[in-house]
């Protein structure tokens, strides 16, 4: 039984009523926090999550960016992290996310098993994720950090069947990534072949800039899309 009032609940119940969802993704090591007021008041309308994390955060700042976020809105702010040091209770939620498109241990249950503990005793909704890294056309930090190749976009049979196996092992969503700042995003054609195979919900993040993009991604097939570099560029401090 799926409760109607969990994170994850909503998630499952827009996805059977064709309700399409999008989050923001914020990452720590970019964002501004100072200008956290003003991001939240310039959301686009139709958000309805914020994700914050990113593959890495070298200067410690998720639990601080996730504070000064959830001080002013109401938005449901769930874990998006890359690192089991990552983690912090003062958000809503965790992606519990496993790499299953790669086959480096440390990122298909290393750090799972790392952030195990703390999760024991933690008050955070944790939802199980199968990742999956899709080739976006340029090397992004997930694939950098994890030491893990992307799946070619052409290759869609390894794709949906990476996902069903995700599915078959318990995974609560499934995540479709291109990548941060992608130039590609992850196609029509696999959204709408994922969606087809599966019976969980779909995330898709990734490349997605435009609004043409947002509704290509939703109408093939996603439940849920994420924006984050082509929205945070006003926010963020210069790289």
């Amino acid at each position: 039984m799926i409760a109607a009032t969990s994170i994850y609940g909503d998630i499952f119940t827009a996805s059977k009523h064709g309700q399409k969802q999008i989050a923001v993704l914020i990452d720590p090591d970019k964002f501004l926090i100072g200008n956290a007021q003003r991001f939240i008041e310039n959301l686009p309308v139709g958000i309805t999550h914020i994700f914050i994390g990113g593959s890495t955060d070298e200067k410690n700042r998720t639990e601080y960016t996730v504070r000064s976020v959830k001080a002013i809105t109401q938005l449901p702010v769930i874990l998006f992290p890359g690192d089991h040091n990552q983690i912090t209770d003062l958000a809503d939620g965790l992606l519990f996310l496993s790499l299953i498109s790669g086959r480096n241990p440390e990122y298909l249950i290393g750090q799972q098993i790392k952030a195990a503990e703390k999760l024991k005793i933690s008050t955070l909704e944790t939802i199980p994720t199968g990742y999956i890294l899709i080739d976006g056309g340029k090397k992004c930090a997930v694939e950098k950090v994890s030491n893990t190749q992307p799946i070619n976009q052409q290759n869609i049979p390894l794709i949906v069947n990476t996902a069903l196996a995700g599915q078959y092992s318990g995974k609560k969503l499934i995540y479709l990534e291109a990548g941060s700042g992608a130039s590609t995003p992850v196609s029509a054609e696999i959204i709408s072949a994922v969606k087809e195979a599966i019976n969980i919900p779909l995330i898709v993040g990734g490349g997605i800039r435009t609004k043409i993009q947002q509704e290509n991604a939703l109408k093939a097939g996603a439940d849920l899309i994420v924006i984050g570099t082509a929205f945070e560029e006003d926010f963020v401090t210069p790289s």
